[in-house]
């Protein structure tokens, strides 16, 4: 199985390193979305599935009394533990279509780039089922595209940023995972059977990258490690060649350029009441 990738060191070290960092601009929605449909009500447990390496868990402790992060994957959640410091946050190895609390106990259920992974009618059904009246669920995810801007230089930069995603969408798993990731998760959204609940789309998500961040970044998204794993000498030279390309068009200041960067994010959030 594709997932499996996330129980390995190697990729987990990668994800940790390099994936995009996690969103102030989702997790300020979600919070936001918590606290008002709560009107009021204590936040007491929060529930993380899919918790990687706890980049979305960790904002999460300052608002509730208790955060779990819940993941398959005990590499990922090993490096998560050593990354906490929060004495509110815990993590736990549970798939998301089984999730170990009781009914009804749960303020807030959180998923950052992962959902897709899921059996999804399991998952919403335990999601369902954990959640408080008035609890929430938030899904979100990044788009697999990416917008790099860097003076006058950013339509070529683009043009390899475009081929890099080219190449690594001919890896998905359409018919596991890839139809979610290519609807923005309108499949899911439509699945959950709460009434309250919204799907937002295109959010603009800004950062900056120097090239080695871009190519660990490459390194650090599943698909480029199920090219791999079809074609090491081929990934490989993918890479040099991507790196190569960058550094082309930005020359002199190839080692010194922090680019930046635009991932647009989409959101799916409902309310339990």
């Amino acid at each position: 199985m594709a997932v499996n990738f996330f129980k390995k060191m190697d990729f987990s070290l990668k994800y940790q390193k390099y994936m995009i960092p996690a969103s102030d601009e989702i997790i300020n929605m979600v919070l936001s979305y918590v606290k008002v449909k709560a009107n009021g009500q204590p936040l007491d447990m929060a529930l993380d599935v899919g918790c990687g390496t706890g980049r979305y868990t960790l904002p999460l402790a300052p608002h509730f009394k208790k955060v779990l992060g819940l993941d398959i994957s005990e590499s990922q959640l090993r490096l998560a533990k050593e990354m906490t410091l929060a004495n509110n946050v815990t993590y736990m190895v549970a798939p998301a279509e089984n999730l170990p609390l009781r009914d009804a106990s749960v303020d807030l259920v959180q998923v950052g780039l992962a959902a897709h992974f899921f059996t999804l009618d399991k998952f919403i059904n335990e999601s369902v089922r954990v959640l408080k009246t008035r609890g929430c669920l938030a899904v979100h995810a990044g788009e697999m595209s990416t917008e790099l801007e860097y003076k006058n230089l950013s339509d070529s930069l683009n043009v390899v940023m475009s081929e890099v995603w080219d190449t690594l969408i001919e890896h998905v798993d359409k018919d596991k995972y890839g139809d979610e990731m290519f609807s923005r998760y309108q499949n899911l959204f439509n699945a959950i059977p709460l009434k309250d609940k919204e799907r937002i789309i295109d959010i603009p998500v800004k950062f900056q990258m120097t090239i080695p961040e871009v190519i660990g970044f490459i390194q650090s998204i599943l698909m480029f490690h199920l090219f791999k794993e079809k074609d090491v000498k081929g990934a490989e030279q993918f890479l040099t060649n991507t790196e190569k390309r960058f550094r082309e068009i930005l020359g002199e200041e190839a080692d010194s350029a922090r680019m930046n960067v635009t991932i647009k994010h989409y959101c799916v959030l409902a309310c339990k009441n």
